[in-house]
């Protein structure tokens, strides 16, 4: 291995987490939560600690005999960017015996 080849290894060696690390720490500021798996990426808002409104809850409850969970908009009003890689394998309707 020439020096050039191992001098550009040990960068990239030491750029993958440094990026990694970045990465983290903007998506823990930006309050938001990374799913990824063989066949998404899926980058999803999550509720701030800090709401006025929801105190880190995520919603409040609406009052009434049936009461339900009311999405607080700190974060449900924000966008979620999912990536598709591979195509999910259909499931047969029926088993093959």
């Amino acid at each position: 291995m020439t020096a050039r080849r191992l001098r550009a290894a040990l960068l990239l060696a030491a750029a993958v987490p440094l990026t990694a690390a970045i990465v983290a720490a903007v998506l823990k500021a930006g309050h938001l939560k990374l799913h990824a798996d063989r066949h998404r990426i899926e980058i999803t808002a999550q509720p701030r600690p800090n709401c006025p409104h929801c105190h880190g809850a995520g919603g409040r409850w609406t009052g009434g005999p049936f009461p339900e969970m009311e999405a607080c908009g700190c974060w449900s009003a924000r966008r979620e960017l999912r990536i598709r890689l591979l195509p999910v394998p259909a499931w047969p309707d029926e088993p093959p015996f």
